[in-house]
């Protein structure tokens, strides 16, 4: 009961502004991301388009808090694609790892909310992870235990350079 409350109280610490979903040219969403990912999916079949969908997350630490944002990347095969995005401002600094692994968290959670849609309509996902694969780099010291659990929750997992939804996307809005 006490790790209970304590997460809570670490989640809420990390929460200040957690806004809604937006796509790159600024519309904002006021449904939850699995509707929103539902219609862009039925529209995007039904123009006869093959998709994948990427899910990543970013952050950017800051002398006084650290922000983060997780984008939606849907891929038309062969013809670009669009992406949907949402930020969150945490006041709390926390090492390289731990940080590394809430991006992670993030990208899971809505994976994890959006994979039956996908399934149901028969649409590939990826979790990528802004985590450099070359241990000369300081993110890799969660590469390990990130690969574990995007795995280990089924998703397939891709790590820098292959992971262009963290790595590009969720950075050009963090």
């Amino acid at each position: 009961m006490f790790h209970k409350k304590k997460r809570i109280l670490r989640e809420e610490k990390m929460k200040i502004v957690n806004q809604n979903w937006r796509n790159f040219s600024g519309k904002i969403f006021q449904e939850p991301i699995t509707e929103i990912v539902e219609k862009a999916i039925v529209r995007e079949l039904s123009e006869g388009y093959k998709l994948k969908v990427c899910v990543g997350s970013d952050s950017q630490a800051y002398k006084s808090h650290i922000e983060y944002a997780t984008a939606v990347v849907v891929l038309r095969e062969g013809k670009g694609g669009f992406m949907f995005m949402k930020n969150l401002k945490g006041t709390k600094q926390i090492g390289i790892k731990e940080r590394m692994l809430k991006e992670v968290t993030m990208s899971v959670e809505v994976a994890y909310a959006i994979c039956n849609i996908l399934d149901k309509h028969n649409v590939s996902l990826e979790v990528h992870a802004d985590i450099n694969t070359d241990a000369k780099f300081q993110s890799n010291v969660a590469l390990k235990d990130a690969m574990g659990y995007i795995l280990g929750m089924g998703f397939e997992f891709k790590a820098k350079p292959h992971a262009f939804a963290s790595s590009s996307c969720a950075d050009k809005v963090v």
